[in-house]
Formats: C-alpha cells, structure tokens, sequence
C-alpha cells in the first residue's frame, strides 16, 4: 500500500486529502482558510498567501509517509512572472470584471467569435488568463513590460514545491483555460499571448496527465497538478458519457466527450480534462439567482419554495418563467430580462409561480445540455452538484427535464481528491505498477441514484412548453431552433 496526498487550493481555503493509493480510502484530512481576497471587480493577491495557507493544512504531520503530492487550484489565477522568476505583480485572480472591455478587445481584433474558437476552442472571457493580460498592457505597461514568463495558480504551486526549477510545468486542463492553448491541437498560440500583451513570454510546458511534474529533492513525486474544474471531475469518477450540472448562483454544464467540442457561436468553452479525454462546458447565467429571486418576491426562504413548488403539478398550470434575471449566455441574450409567461387567474398561485421558477431554472440547464448533445457528446447520466441539490423539488424535475438519470453525490472535497488519484497514477507510473493510459481505479462518488422514468414524457411536455414560450419572445435564441 502507498499514501498520496491530494490538495486543493481555492479562493477561500485550501483542502488536503490523504488517500490510500490503491482505493482511494481518506486517511487523514487538513484545511486552512486563505486571506480573504479583496473587493471590487477585480482581485489581486500575493500567491505567498497560498504556500501559507498549504503549510497550515499540513501541520501536524499530515504529510507523513506521504509518496507523492497532487495540486488542484483554482482556475484563472494568473501569475506573471518577471526574468529572475519573482513576481512581476500579485496575482490576478477570480472573475475580474476589470477585463471586460479588454476581452471584447480581444474577441474583435482576431476578427470575431469564431475565429478565437477555431484558434483556441473558446472566446475570451474576462476572467481567463488572455483577456487579463491584456488589461494588464493598457492598465499596467511598466509590469506588463517586466511580465517573462506565465504560470496559473496550480503552476506555480507546483513549481514552488519543487524548489523552483528550471523547468516549468502545466496540465492540459490548465492550458486549455488559458485562452492561448488549443485542445483540440495540443499547442500553444504564442502570437495571441502576443496580442493580448504586446511581447511573447515563457509559458510552461504542457505535461500528459499521467506525467510528474517532478521529483522534490526529498524524494517526494509531485505530479501534472491541473485547474479545480477537471480535479472534482477526475475525483468524482465521471467517464465518457457522464455530465455534470453545477448549480451555484449562476449554472454550469460540462461533459466527458473523447475530441474536443466547439460552437461556431461560442457556447461551449473546450476545455480538456484530466484524463487525456476533453471537458466542453456551457454555462449559463441564471440558476441559483432565480430561485432565490422568486423566494425573495414570495417572502420565503429556498426550502419553503421548494415545498410550495411541490403543491403545484408539471406544467405550473401554465406558467412559464424564463430565468434570464440577468441577460443570459446561453442563449446569447446578454441584454435582456427575465419573463413570465401564461398568467391567468387560475395560475396565479404561490405554489405555481414557486414550481415555474424550479422547472425555468432547469429547463435553462437542459438547453445547455442540448447545446453539448447537439455537438454529438453523448449525455447518459448527469451528476448534479451544488447546494440547491438537496432541494426536493430539484431532485424530483431534474431526471425527467433532463431525459437521463441524475445522481446527486454526497458531499465531499471532491477537487483535492481528484488531485491525490492524479498522484497516485503518476506514482504508479513512475513504479511500473499503472499504465499512462489507465487512472487508477479509484470508486466514483456514492449518492442518491435518481432516474426519469414514467415521468420521462411529462418531462418533455414541460420542456416543449417552456421552449415554445422562449422561442416566441426570443426567436434569436439558437438561431430560431433548438440547440441540440
């Protein structure tokens, strides 16, 4: 038996795992909070904070007998760093609404959506690294001058724990956030680094998933490390023809697909995974927020909703609710507003009006579904993560609006357990015990299994009526058809 462990380090905190390397059993667990970031649209943080905060998680010995360490951090933590390595600012981290402007730069200057998700798989956003940079040339000229090399937040955690080596090191989950890594062709875009910068810089190499990242001079293996994202994914056990629905204030959707998936409009951000295998993920804007705006209206806290929804029958008796609280990304509606559609007296009801706000919100998730099933990534099972999960009347509309069956895992630091399966298959690589083609085979998540069944076709009539309600006051949306 061998012991690995297993990080996460988000914006808050940072998680440690250990695990036995053959079934993934938790040995022993750490935590420690990180400064809390600073406010506004953007943030800027001194990645020291994040070895702090590490070293605090460890104490006590949790790293005893520990073989080989695996790191999962959060994405779009931009790092620049100057010619001897230090850095050339704090790092950039979080939304950062401040590169708004210079992602819409961006999107222009190559010439449009379609051409940056030819180039690289997605179109700037202004969290993502590109779009940071080049706020980072009109905001900051003399640190952007000063910027040598790039790392993310994971990156440079890993080089760190390495003793700052020469070589620097990335994952492709990692790279293909960057905005100037491609998935589907495994390389760089130095020339967008240029554009976004005004200069090219060093960028790490990109590692396979099974490769280490290095060995530290005590002998401890440090794996690829990767992006939070494709870490729970990997830690929950999600495999070709899994999907994951993350409900948090805004949604997200990805899915395990064998080639990269694009949109010629931009829908579907390619990402890789951790696996060798891709991530396509659709987001949208409005999930949580329009619950909690339809609690809010109602005086009532979420649970109360939910049980007032539970009152009401498919259908809402008519009443349809376009979430779209706060324009919208998918569909590509940035501009508008939410709409509530079919009042007649008889629907004029609390428990309607609560049930039309749980199956809008999903039924806005199950068009972001359709966008991933429209590109041919197949969808058989759709794990469905986040707080609002617990809902009952989440987990009774869920299956049947989704039209596949839906698990809801329990909950668990699924990233940083991800990040210690990383470790152990590195480590079993490094042994000549696991194949670079085969994770070890760790057991997936345990939850609540929940399938459509007879209800499946009520489903779809719910679905047909919010989608005749949204293709009506929004024949834009899809370009006038449905996305899958």
């Amino acid at each position: 038996m061998g012991i690995v462990a297993g990080l996460d380090s988000s914006s808050a905190f940072t998680r440690m795992v250990v695990c036995d390397t053959e079934t993934g059993a938790v040995l022993r667990q750490g935590y420690a909070p990180h400064p809390k970031e600073g406010e506004g649209p953007g943030s800027d943080v001194d990645p020291q904070s994040w070895l702090l905060s590490l070293g605090e998680a460890a104490a006590g010995g949790l790293l005893e007998n520990v073989e080989a360490i695996g790191v999962s951090a959060q994405q779009n933590g931009l790092v620049p760093l100057d010619a001897q390595g230090g850095t050339a600012r704090p790092a950039m981290v979080g939304g950062d609404k401040r590169a708004q402007v210079a992602a819409a730069d961006l999107t222009a200057e190559l010439g449009g959506r379609e051409a940056w998700v030819r180039a690289v798989g997605c179109v700037p956003q202004p969290a993502q690294p590109v779009a940071k940079l080049r706020w980072l040339a009109k905001n900051e000229p003399e640190n952007a001058a000063r910027t040598a090399g790039l790392l993310q937040a994971h990156d440079w955690l890993v080089w760190q724990l390495l003793g700052r080596p020469a070589r620097r090191t990335t994952d492709r989950g990692g790279a293909s956030g960057t905005g100037y890594w491609s998935a589907a062709t495994g390389e760089y875009r130095p020339d967008l680094v240029e554009l976004a910068l005004g200069h090219r810089t060093v960028l790490p190499e990109v590692t396979g998933p099974a490769e280490a990242a290095g060995t530290t001079p005590e002998g401890l293996l440090i794996s690829a490390g990767t992006g939070e994202t494709m870490a729970a994914a990997f830690g929950l056990g999600v495999g070709h023809g899994d999907a994951v629905v993350s409900l948090g204030a805004s949604g997200s959707v990805m899915a395990v697909h064998h080639e990269a998936a694009w949109d010629p409009d931009g829908l579907i951000t390619s990402y890789a995974d951790a696996t060798g295998m891709h991530l396509p993920v659709v987001h949208t804007l409005n999930a949580v927020r329009a619950l909690r705006g339809t609690a809010d209206l109602l005086g009532v806290d979420l649970p109360e909703l939910s049980r007032l929804a539970l009152e009401s029958t498919p259908g809402s008796h008519g009443l349809v609710l376009l979430p779209y609280l706060e324009g919208e990304r998918t569909p590509r509606l940035p501009h508008t507003a939410g709409t509530l559609s079919g009042l007649r007296r008889e629907s004029m009801k609390r428990e309607h009006l609560a049930r039309a706000a749980f199956e809008g919100m999903l039924c806005s998730l199950a068009d972001a579904l359709d966008v991933l099933r429209g590109r041919g990534v197949a969808i058989r099972r759709v794990f469905l993560l986040g707080a609002a999960a617990d809902l009952p009347a989440i987990r009774a509309a869920a299956p049947m609006l989704f039209g596949a069956p839906v698990i809801v895992p329990e909950p668990a630091d699924y990233a940083a357990l991800g990040a210690a399966r990383q470790a152990a298959w590195a480590l079993g690589v490094e042994r000549g015990t696991l194949d670079r083609s085969a994770p070890p085979m760790w057991g997936g998540a345990a939850g609540l299994h929940l399938e459509p069944g007879e209800e499946l076709a009520v489903g779809q009539a719910v679905r047909q009526q919010y989608t005749a309600v949204r293709d009506q006051t929004h024949p834009e949306a899809f370009g006038g058809v449905s996305p899958a």
